[in-house]
């Protein structure tokens, strides 16, 4: 009876091993089926991270780079218009020189009108233009003992000539530099000897108060 039930109990302790070692078998696989299934999971994560970092950095790269493109447009438009301007401001400086010299012709060509004032009889000793210019001198204030100094200064200057011109750019009887500067006192300044005479008292005023102030500077000086 004994050696009956001990022939049971091996068999049935070799059964329940077996049983264990399947069961454990059946765990021990799907435990590593579970961490294959992990790993793969893992796998695909870090993938989708390294593709999703990867378009990140081309985002970030087409970004600057559309960036750079548009600064770049915004500097060839900005330079563009920049050489416009200055073509245009150019331009614009051509066509009023252009304008202006041909005022300066027209009034060059103008006859100048005469002077039609009186001539004091103190100034009877002068002719022509020296008697213009003494007349014009009594009539801005100066005495007729200025008159001397004026006359010598003058005719060291131009000769009284209104067309006397020198390379420098002095014109006219009074040698203004530029000559241009006596149209203050009338558009016909490059042939009126009466508007050449009226800037140069006014300019001797301003700056050495009387005509023999100025002569006085010239001996000094070979100019005024």
């Amino acid at each position: 009876m004994s050696r009956l039930w001990s022939r049971y109990g091996v068999r049935t302790l070799a059964v329940s091993m077996l049983l264990v070692g399947v069961a454990g078998g059946y765990f021990l696989g799907e435990d590593r089926e579970t961490q294959q299934s992990g790993i793969d999971a893992q796998l695909v994560a870090d993938a989708e991270r390294a593709e999703f970092q990867l378009l990140r950095e081309r985002n970030a790269a087409h970004k600057q780079a559309m960036a750079a493109q548009v600064a770049a447009e915004q500097e060839a438009t900005r330079k563009a218009a920049e050489t416009a301007k200055a073509a245009a401001e150019r331009a614009r400086k051509a066509d009023a020189a252009a304008d202006r010299k041909k005022r300066e012709q027209r009034a060059a060509n103008a006859p100048a009108k005469p002077y039609d004032g009186p001539i004091p009889d103190s100034c009877n000793e002068y002719s022509g233009n020296r008697a213009v210019g003494c007349a014009l001198m009594l009539e801005a204030g100066f005495p007729i003992a200025e008159m001397p100094c004026l006359e010598k200064l003058w005719t060291k200057e131009s000769g009284w000539n209104p067309k006397a011109s020198n390379p420098s750019g002095a014109y006219g009887i009074p040698q203004a530099k530029p000559g241009s500067k006596m149209s203050a006192y009338g558009a016909d300044w490059q042939n009126s000897a009466a508007t050449q005479i009226k800037w140069g008292l006014s300019y001797i005023k301003g700056r050495y108060k009387t005509p023999c102030g100025a002569w006085t500077y010239f001996q000094n000086n070979g100019y005024y």
